[in-house]
């Protein structure tokens, strides 16, 4: 069969992948502990749920305008102003299926073949796959002083004239690391004067902890939404546990929504109404369901901190945002593949490595289960790879006894 190059050399998502292994395990009756998937554990918020109900019973799930219902855009101009200090009209937004496919109306819509993208590393695993599928090019650029946090020298370094854009993911999916606001002022300015974009990708803005705060890039620009090179891209996914109603959204100049807004109508027409109707009433509900998350991550956070601290070998940079930890297992194994393989078959504990991420030897473990999940899965994972940890352990009924070390 003749396929596609372009399609051919898009890397499987390494995260579906273990939730389908995670699941078939689950299935056959093994005590898999899943640190690998990205999604709060709470209940959808009461008022998502009766404004998505109310949409559906009301029998009119027709199609949307390309671009979002008129009434969830006005509920986002709002967010925007509340969490932003920036007013935006109408025509500066677009909702899309999910901020993943903001981000690849983005760069579908400011791409040519061959232009350049700066993702700094680590980086989510999806975005130098979206730039390739819309024919650019991704420029890694790596800390080298053993942090998650770059230089904006080097960032600097890596532009030429073929760069379009620079993603900043901030909080930062994986390792949980804020940026300095300084390096977001000096990036905002450097974009502006360079004329390229810089693509906020801000869906954990609001999961910081310890009174930290992921300063916004609007703050450091004093250019309306219409003249600003700053990009924003944002949803209901993460800070309101929405992760299955697939609605995300674009806060930008109106040409480039204009744009976004055709290449939506001929990709998926839209977004669901009845999502749509679901982030409404999330964004337009009481808002202590952003707060009440954000406290159990926060405690979820501190009690993995916690279990690290007696874990021989591991050094880890303490996240000050989203629900990702990063380690750093390079004394075990410096191949992150065959190090999460070998967790998974000895520890039953999913975790993603960090090569997906930009960043060999290390393993990504997700917080946002339960207190229990963190507990129990760092305890298997120190059991498997820390010669000073206790020699027998339980998994679920089953008593184990390390014999590889």
């Amino acid at each position: 069969m003749k396929l596609s190059r372009l399609a051919s050399e898009i890397a499987e998502s390494p995260t579906l992948a273990l939730n389908e292994e995670a699941r078939l395990l689950r299935e056959r009756g093994e005590a898999v502990i899943h640190l690998g998937i990205g999604e709060p554990k709470n209940k959808t918020p009461i008022n998502a749920i009766l404004s998505s109900a109310a949409k559906l019973t009301s029998g009119e799930v027709k199609y949307t305008p390309a671009d979002g219902v008129p009434s969830l855009k006005k509920a986002i101009i709002r967010y925007t102003e509340e969490n932003y200090d920036r007013l935006v009209a109408p025509e500066n937004v677009i909702v899309t299926n999910g901020a993943k496919q903001s981000l690849f109306n983005i760069f579908f819509s400011i791409l040519n073949p061959q232009d350049e993208v700066i993702v700094i590393a680590p980086y989510w695993v999806s975005y130098p796959e979206i730039i390739k599928m819309c024919m650019g090019k991704p420029v890694i650029v790596t800390p080298e002083d053993g942090t998650f946090t770059p230089r904006f020298a080097d960032i600097e370094k890596a532009v030429t004239s073929y760069t379009r854009a620079i993603i900043v993911n901030s909080p930062n999916n994986p390792s949980g690391v804020i940026y300095p606001p300084a390096l977001i002022e000096k990036l905002v300015g450097f974009c502006e004067g360079k004329g390229i974009f810089l693509v906020c990708d801000d869906i954990y803005h609001k999961l910081t902890f310890d009174k930290k705060e992921a300063a916004p890039a609007y703050r450091f620009t004093q250019k309306a939404v219409e003249d600003s090179h700053v990009i924003v891209v944002n949803g209901v996914a993460k800070v309101y546990g929405m992760t299955g109603f697939r609605v995300g959204w674009v806060v930008a100049p109106r040409e480039l929504v204009r744009v976004m807004t055709n290449v939506t109508a001929q990709m998926t027409s839209g977004v669901s109404p009845v999502s749509q109707a679901a982030a409404e009433g999330a964004l337009n509900g009481l808002q202590s369901v952003v707060e009440a998350i954000r406290l159990q991550i926060q405690n979820n956070r501190d009690v993995l901190l916690q279990e690290m601290k007696s874990f021989n070998g591991a050094r880890l940079i303490p996240p000050d945002g989203t629900f990702y930890a990063m380690p750093d297992l390079r004394a075990f194994n410096g191949n992150s593949v065959e190090l999460s393989k070998f967790l998974l078959k000895k520890a039953l504990v999913v975790t993603v490595p960090g090569k997906e991420f930009g960043m060999e030897g290390h393993i990504r473990l997700s917080f946002s289960g339960t207190v229990k999940d963190v507990t129990e899965g760092i305890a298997r994972i120190k059991w498997a790879l820390d010669p000073t940890s206790p020699n027998e352990i339980y998994i679920g009924d089953k008593k184990m006894v390390r014999d590889w070390l």
